[in-house]
């Protein structure tokens, strides 16, 4: 344990386990830390990118396996306009605003209100009113749970108790389902069930339309090695895909990865609109990994359901703006296999 920076509280850390499935979480930014699976041949190996120390993830800028919030991506000019009421945020990312400002959701100290190792963990945090710039207080929980023999719940709820104020939640988790320290993720096999993205300026702020994936190197309708079409883009995938939802009200099948060396996949549900997708192309030497790994470009990937990217300033986009009395709820769900 570690006591955080001026804040008195103590950083700690949790084990959920059943069998061979085990996945590590600490209440500094609610981080998950590793996630272990077997492979195709029961060999055991942690599929999460992460740090050897916890210090790393204070000073951390790739937002490793962190809950992010109060909204995650990002928000053009680093501003919105709510209810008459210009708000200024911290411009975090080339003028703005990144993954909640220069100290989201996970860069502060959760607390644990429930833990059973072989069941689940609870962590909450509140947020207070104007918080890197956002209106209101915000009453945040997060639940990581195991859900039968192979999959992983995330239920994220937040309630604002004064203001109505925008909510975006996501789990920035970084995956190779070879293992963490084995390369790159080129030849992932990925789906994706969306037929459109969000296009997106230079400074990755979208346009406010949408655009289908038929004929561009966005299109994973049908599963293909992520290094496929890679080389069409510059250098990298990191797009929002608006996830083709047959219901509103229960979970969608978002995407599948597949490891064709391991035999591991990953299959990702949740009841969001979008779904960011994103292949670390911006790690270079990023060192401190764990077990010594030196992480290189597209040694991971994120994919990150979410609402729209800089939804705030767009009103043709689906609104993330949560009022007192109401309740956000983001789920997710991770099924492991092998083949």
């Amino acid at each position: 344990m570690l006591l955080s920076h001026g804040s008195g509280k103590k950083i700690e850390f949790y084990e959920l386990r059943r069998g061979d499935f085990e996945i590590r979480v600490t209440n500094y930014g609610a981080i998950i830390l590793s996630v272990v699976l077997p492979d195709r041949h029961g060999n055991l190996a942690d599929v999460v990118l992460g740090y050897h120390s916890i210090e790393s993830y204070v000073n951390d800028t790739t937002y490793f396996g962190g809950l992010i919030g109060r909204v995650a991506n990002r928000i053009g000019n680093a501003e919105f306009h709510l209810d008459g009421k210009t708000y200024k945020l911290p411009a975090n990312d080339h003028g703005n605003t990144l993954h909640g400002g220069f100290k989201g959701f996970n860069n502060v100290i959760w607390t644990v209100t429930s833990y059973k190792r072989d069941s689940h963990i609870t962590l909450h945090y509140t947020s207070y009113d104007n918080e890197q710039g956002f209106p209101g207080r915000l009453e945040v929980d997060v639940t990581y749970m195991l859900i039968e023999t192979n999959k992983l719940g995330v239920k994220m709820i937040a309630k604002p108790k004064d203001k109505a104020t925008p909510v975006n939640l996501a789990q920035h988790t970084y995956w190779n389902m070879r293992g963490h320290n084995t390369g790159d993720i080129l030849s992932h096999t990925v789906q994706i069930f969306s037929s459109q993205i969000t296009p997106v300026n230079s400074k990755l702020i979208p346009t406010g339309n949408l655009q289908s994936v038929k004929a561009t190197p966005y299109d994973f309708l049908r599963p293909k090695p992520v290094g496929k079409h890679i080389n069409d883009l510059p250098g990298l995938y990191d797009i929002n895909f608006a996830v083709n939802r047959e219901t509103e009200k229960h979970l969608n099948k978002v995407a599948v990865v597949r490891d064709p060396v391991s035999g591991r996949k990953m299959e990702l549900w949740s009841n969001q609109v979008g779904v960011q997708f994103y292949t670390s192309g911006m790690l270079n030497n990023t060192i401190g990994g764990k077990d010594g790994a030196v992480y290189q470009k597209h040694a991971g990937i994120a994919l990150e359901t979410q609402g729209f990217p800089d939804s705030v300033n767009h009103p043709n986009f689906p609104s993330q703006i949560v009022r007192p009395g109401q309740t956000y709820k983001h789920y997710m769900v991770y099924r492991f296999t092998v083949h």
